[in-house]
């Protein structure tokens, strides 16, 4: 019994043995985790290197007696060296803890410190957007400032405009009416005129029936009397022939001469006012045959537009044939230019 009971050196430090390797092992992979989230922490790896150097450095007796040695002295250590381990892991938690705070604070910091410049930014954007706003404002108030200025001046033109439109057209209006009155009293005018000229041309057709009769009542008695003068010429002795020739001649020049003044009238238009008294002297060429073949004024009656209504008048006769009745040589003498003195008022006109 008391053999059985006594155990050999080597098992009883083989189980103190096994828990220390074990704690060791157990210290390690909890050193190895806050290693592995604590970074700043040394590494205690080589203590627990060199432990297991010197284990395997030793010989076996030396290891046993060792080991008995240590069985004993941990029989009366381990409380201590279970306090100082305690003491360790509080020491290295204390440690992960205060690295743990350390970031933590860090970040803390970090994060206040973005919040921090994320207020400024903020405040440095909202006093931006406040500037813009103003500057907008009072670009606005600018803006509104020209555009009433604009309105105002636009209106002042308008209303110019307007006054001057409104002028304009009472000018016009009044031009209008002017012009209405002016034609009205024209046309009256006109009317009275157009009357008078109608009374005027009864009147001269009247008088004109009466001078053509009368003409061509002595038309025929200086015919007959130019018969009876030839007749008797050529009864006569040439001495008495050729003076009665020559006052045959100057009866039918007279005859003539008023047959001009006949065809002249005949074609006259008469202008619409004459100065009382007006007489022009016209000299007219013919051919024998009596073609009229020129016709100007010799002596003016001083008034241009009747002097052109009667050289107009010579000219529109064109011819009279009358003139044929005469022999050359009187001919020559009296009509090849013949000057003629016409006057509106011997014709009663």
């Amino acid at each position: 019994m008391q053999q059985q009971s006594e155990r050999s050196p080597s098992e009883s430090y083989f189980w103190p043995t096994v828990w220390a390797v074990a704690l060791h092992a157990l210290m390690f992979g909890m050193l190895f985790v806050s290693f592995a989230f604590t970074p700043e922490l040394p590494p205690a790896r080589p203590i627990v290197q060199a432990t297991l150097y010197q284990l395997k450095s030793q010989s076996q007796a030396t290891t046993q007696t060792n080991q008995k040695i240590a069985g004993e002295k941990k029989q009366t250590s381990a409380p201590q060296y279970e306090t100082e381990q305690l003491e360790q892991k509080k020491a290295e938690e204390q440690k992960v803890a205060a690295a743990k705070a350390a970031e933590q604070k860090k970040a803390d910091d970090a994060r206040k410190a973005q919040e921090q410049k994320k207020v400024e930014e903020a405040k440095q954007a909202e006093a931006k957007k406040a500037a813009e706003a103003k500057k907008a404002e009072e670009a606005k108030k600018v803006e509104e400032k020209k555009q009433a200025d604009i309105a105002k001046k636009k209106a002042e033109e308008e209303a110019k405009k307007k006054a001057a439109d409104e002028a304009k057209k009472k000018a016009a209006e009044l031009a209008k009416k002017k012009a209405a009155e002016d034609a009205k009293k024209k046309a009256a005018a006109e009317a009275a005129k157009k009357k008078a000229a109608e009374e005027a041309k009864k009147k001269a057709a009247a008088d004109a029936a009466k001078k053509k009769a009368a003409e061509e009542a002595k038309r025929k008695a200086a015919e007959d009397k130019k018969a009876a003068a030839l007749a008797e010429l050529l009864s006569e002795d040439v001495g008495h022939q050729q003076a009665l020739a020559d006052e045959v001649g100057d009866q039918v020049a007279g005859s003539l001469d008023d047959l001009i003044i006949k065809l002249i009238s005949e074609n006259w238009q008469k202008p619409v006012t004459i100065r009382p008294g007006a007489s022009v002297e016209l000299l007219i060429q013919m051919l024998p045959d009596g073609t009229i073949t020129n016709a100007s004024v010799s002596r003016s009656s001083g008034d241009g537009v009747f002097d052109n209504s009667a050289v107009a008048a010579v000219r529109s006769v064109g011819r009279i044939p009358e003139m044929q009745q005469l022999d050359r040589a009187t001919f020559d003498r009296m009509y090849r230019q013949r000057r003629v003195i016409f006057k509106p008022e011997d014709l009663g006109l």
